[in-house]
């Protein structure tokens, strides 16, 4: 067998590949010549003979999965498969797990089950004893069907006998299992005779009726299993030591184990790799689809085919067990010449050794999808091959193919009408046009945050004592975060383009979909303040800041665009005017916002903060620390919107306003307390101040059992102060510790389940 490894194979042409595979012997000048015409693979006569009322032959991609090392054996592995990713996943996975000895696979003895099922059966118990007893009998029956499959080593091996008790309406059923080794055929055909042969010999020995006489696709009789032990080392990622992508990997194959709907997509990885092999080689993939979820059903709970975990010496083992009926020989094998050259490319020699193939494919592609899955994401490394698949679909060129698909990763935008505007570009117009170019121009600004020009930023922010209250006048310390939003606008042409990947939003305003959204009108409305809303732009946005978790995530958006928009169109516009606009802007989404969102996100730094009232413009102070305090944000996981807990507190304010009032007034001295802890750097009073603010919070019923558990689990781990922050109703919480604590106060949050992540307050 040729070697597996073709270094830079993806970047041939069909042709070179094709070559390549000719000059190793692989194919052979007939195969080579079949493929490079392709129309010569399967024509529509042959596909006449094969199903009913054809109308032509359809065809899928056939490509190869590189790199597998197996049993000590390479193999190049014929896949077909229409989705991209599959098979360069499945091949960077097998070229990672080679360096560590590849994969070992066994398969059992393969056989099949073929049913008989009898009904109004007398007496079950003496059935099935009379049957057992004529065990031989009906095995030489069944055999005497298919001599040439006895001579071969196969045939019927073994009669079994199943009870069910009474049916509906035909007395008591029994089935009667005849237990088949088919060798290196699929069988299905040669366990059906078998079964209708030795029905009329059941009937006579049970003295009930036989009713079905079929094969079962539940092949656990002949399963299959794959292993592949990794050194961690190999596992290590620009940014992750091996270590923990191993833990990682574990810990997401733990959720297939523990939970049905992540099983089934878990699973469902693994087929796309058993499939496409299965299909190249003409066997019956929706059988084996069937046995294998059947299979990961037999406990009664439906769980992962694979498991992986760490051995003694630490490395990551990976095992796959699973039945896989498979065939190398029949109707389908000979009469489509690309099964043929599938199984010449493959090399293999018997079903065994195949089904030993595609079992460690499916380990291999199961490898590929968590591991991506638990690093980067499972979109990371699929950016190139969708945009291949987008390039053909707008109508790419061989000509322009590459040029389409590099400018649409580069873009970020990969859909099928950028790469129309992309091919127009390159059909005539000046794609590289100044216009089209980020614009470099800074706007004008009189206030600098956290020491740096703030330029597209907008800071996302904690709120550190007074929610809640601050709507009503009091004050509130607030101070910014080192997350942030980042946003880029680029003009364009015609039409306004809104793209935020990280939450799924992808706008173009010209074609609005159904009701207007919160964010398309504030995006209109910035355009609308700036003198821009008749321009074209493309507005990309890169958040930071975990949406809809009382971290100001809408105040720093509506910030970076105004601040985008305005260098892109070179307009002056200083920080408190970006800070009023982005207040008009948060009403839309909060309705009657405080104001402290859009201050913070605009001017970056701690401040004591008073609304606006009929008496007195905003009070914006800024708070000093002789020292940086440590701060860990909790995430609860839970999504909030803003608007809605501030409705319920304004409701229950309305019906009992001097009870309220009272609870605002405790938490405004709280936060004027908090100026002078602050200002003294006394982490304890400030601690003190934060408990006491959450409970007055929690009366106000803001608060929600996720929060509660961080908070608890915060000052159970050494926190001297822990309580809600933002809006409540789930979204984050903060707490205070000493520094030589609040790693301990993060972890022990991370090991109950949530997100966490230190910052401080700073002058």
């Amino acid at each position: 067998m040729s070697h597996s490894r073709i270094p830079q194979f993806y970047k041939f042409s069909v042709a070179d590949r094709l070559r390549a595979l000719l000059e190793r012997e692989v194919i052979s000048e007939v195969e080579y010549d079949a493929l490079m015409d392709g129309t010569h693979l399967l024509d529509a006569d042959t596909a006449d003979r094969l199903i009913e009322n054809v109308i032509g032959a359809f065809g899928l991609p056939m490509g190869l999965g590189l790199n597998f090392q197996i049993n000590e054996r390479d193999y190049l592995i014929p896949m077909v498969v229409e989705e991209p990713s599959i098979i360069a996943a499945v091949s960077s996975a097998a070229k990672l797990i080679r360096r560590s000895g590849g994969f070992t696979s066994t398969a059992e003895r393969p056989m099949l089950i073929g049913q008989i099922q009898v009904v109004n059966v007398p007496h079950a118990a003496h059935a099935k004893q009379a049957v057992l007893q004529a065990k031989e009998e009906i095995l030489n029956l069944a055999n005497s069907l298919h001599p040439n499959m006895v001579a071969r080593g196969g045939g019927a091996h073994d009669v079994e006998v199943v009870t069910h008790g009474a049916t509906a309406n035909h007395g008591e059923m029994l089935v009667v299992h005849l237990v088949v080794d088919t060798r290196d055929a699929m069988g299905a055909n040669l366990v059906n005779t078998m079964c209708e042969g030795a029905a009329p010999l059941v009937e006579k020995i049970t003295g009930g009726e036989v009713f079905l006489r079929i094969l079962s696709n539940l092949t656990d009789r002949a399963l299959v299993r794959a292993r592949c032990v990794i050194a961690p080392e190999t596992l290590a990622t620009g940014d992750r030591a091996g270590t923990e992508v191993r833990d990682s990997i574990i810990l997401a194959n733990e959720f297939a184990e523990m939970d049905p709907y992540r099983a089934t997509t878990h699973n469902k990885g693994i087929m796309n790799g058993i499939d496409a092999v299965a299909i190249a080689t003409g066997n019956d993939w929706r059988a084996i689809e069937a046995a294998a979820h059947a299979y990961a059903a037999r406990t009664g709970r439906y769980r992962s085919l694979t498991r992986w975990y760490a051995d003694d010496a630490g490395n990551l083992v990976g095992e796959l067990e699973m039945p896989l009926k498979v065939g190398t020989v029949g109707g389908q094998v000979e009469s489509n010449q690309a099964v043929k050259i599938a199984h010449r490319v493959l090399g293999i020699e018997s079903a065994a050794e195949l089904a030993e193939v595609i079992c460690a494919v499916g380990l291999a592609q199961n490898f590929a999808a968590i591991k991506a899955l638990s690093t980067d994401g499972i979109q990371r490394g699929h950016m190139t091959l969708h945009a291949r698949s987008v390039a053909m679909a707008a109508g790419a060129t061989e000509a322009n193919f590459d040029e389409v698909v590099d400018r649409l990763v580069a873009g970020g935008d990969i859909k099928v009408w950028k790469a129309r505007e992309i091919i127009a570009g390159l059909d005539g117009q000046d794609v590289n046009d100044p216009a089209n170019a980020s614009a470099t121009s800074t706007p004008k600004t009189d206030v600098v945050g956290h020491g740096e020009a703030t330029g597209d930023f907008g800071y996302g922010k904690i709120i550190v004592l007074g929610e809640h209250s601050v709507v009503y006048g009091r004050h509130a310390i607030a101070a910014p975060i080192p997350l942030n939003v980042r946003a880029e606008v680029r003009p364009q042409a015609s039409d306004i383009d809104l793209l935020i990947p990280r939450w799924g939003v992808e706008m173009r305003f010209s074609e609005p979909e159904g009701k207007i959204s919160s964010l398309h009108e504030s995006i209109s409305l910035i355009a609308e303040r700036l003198g821009v809303a008749d321009r074209g732009m493309r507005i990309d946005v890169f958040p930071r800041v975990p949406r809809a978790n009382g971290l100001g995530a809408s105040a720093a958006l509506a910030v970076a665009v105004i601040r985008a928009m305005a260098r892109a169109f070179d307009i002056q516009i200083s920080d408190r005017e970006i800070s009023n606009l982005a207040y008009d802007v948060e009403k839309i989404a909060h309705g009657t916002p405080s104001g402290i969102d859009n201050t913070l996100a605009t001017f970056g730094r701690p401040i004591l903060f008073r609304k606006d009232n009929p008496q007195a413009r905003a009070e914006i102070r800024d708070l000093a620390t002789p020292k940086p305090i440590p701060v860990v944000i909790g995430l609860s996981g839970v999504a909030t919107l803003t608007a809605q807990t501030v409705g319920n507190v304004r409701a229950a304010w309305q019906k009992n306003p001097a009870r309220y009032e009272a609870i605002f007034d405790q938490i405004d001295g709280l936060a004027l307390a908090g100026v002078d802890a602050l200002a003294r750097g006394d982490i304890a009073e400030l601690g003190d101040l934060m408990n006491i603010d959450h409970g007055l919070l929690n009366a106000l019923q803001v608060s929600s059992w996720e929060i509660e558990e961080l908070v608890e689990i915060a000052r159970s781990n050494g926190a001297l102060g822990a309580k809600l922050t933002g809006g409540g109703g789930g979204g984050a919480m903060i707490a205070v510790a000493e520094r030589d604590r609040v790693e301990g106060v993060a972890a022990a949050m991370r090991a109950a389940g949530y997100n966490s992540f230190i910052t401080e307050i700073r002058s």
